[in-house]
Formats: structure tokens, sequence, C-alpha cells
């Protein structure tokens, strides 16, 4: 298969890339941004929702044109058979490790959160061990075009300053 690919690529002028999540990787795609006095706010690629029930908890990875990518759920047999209530701190702390492995068989590892934890809790818990599957909470800014009339710019824009 690579050869083939390879023949390819020698006799073509340019290469098209149908991945859509490319642009968002580079850091260079659209984000909405929405209003700015707007609670929900809109300015992301991809979202974490955690939705907790009486019973059940559920995490939603959900990208801003698109939906929903991954779904967790306690609601799930696979998970529900081996926890021993739907909504407690082990059922959390399953759920995180759950989706954080589905996160990364998507090959997404960055994302915006805004839920708000308190100390010792279940949702902390939860994006602690999200955090510490390899999953950052925080989306990287977008990259904006410097131009000559800016009052900040770069006077390298290539050089890269932030880690």
């Amino acid at each position: 298969k690579l050869n083939e690919s390879s023949n390819v690529l020698k006799d073509s002028l340019y290469i098209i890339n149908r991945n859509p999540r490319n642009l968002e990787r580079l850091r260079v795609a659209r984000k909405t941004d929405g209003y700015h006095l707007e609670k929900p706010i809109r300015s992301f690629w991809h979202r974490l929702d955690l939705t907790a029930s009486n019973k059940y908890v559920a995490a939603r990875l959900v990208h801003f044109q698109n939906g929903t990518i991954v779904e967790c759920s306690t609601m799930e047999w696979a998970l529900k058979k081996h926890l021993y209530k739907g909504n407690d701190y082990t059922a959390y702390t399953n759920l995180a490790r759950v989706f954080a492995s589905r996160c990364m068989e998507v090959g997404i590892t960055e994302m915006r959160c805004d839920l708000k934890a308190t100390q010792g809790g279940k949702v902390a818990s939860f994006l602690k061990i999200v955090e510490e599957s390899g999953i950052k909470l925080k989306e990287p800014e977008r990259l904006r075009p410097s131009y000559s009339w800016d009052m900040h710019r770069h006077a390298k824009p290539w050089e890269v300053t932030e880690q």
C-alpha cells in the first residue's frame, strides 16, 4: 500500500487533505465567537459536558459544528455491571478512565472544560483522572495572522514563544 501511494505522490502537483480536524490541530481553524457576554461560552472546538442524573452520569465530547463526537455513560452495560451505583465516587472515576481512553482513541487530546469542581468532590476526581490520562482540559488559542496595523505583533512570527 505504501508503494502505491508513494507513486501517486510523485505524479501529483498537490495533495488535498480531507481530514476535517487538521486545521483545528494546527490552531488555524475558525472558532465561533458568539457574544462575549453570554454565559455558556461558544468559543471552542471541543467541549467537555458532564451530565449527572439521580442514577447515572454521562460524559460527552461536543464539537462546535458536528455535535457529539465521544459519549460515555454509566448507563452502558459494560460499565454498569462493574459498578455498585451509577453515580457515586467510583462511578465518576471509572467513567473518567473510559472517557479519556475513548478520546485518546479518537485522537483528541485537548478540549475546553467549563466545569466548576469543589475540592474533594466527584467532579474534581473526574477531572483529575482525565488530566492524568493525558488529556488537556484547556484548548490552545487560535493563531491569528498578524497585520501591519496591529498594536502587538511579533517581529519574527515564525518563532514559537509559548510552551
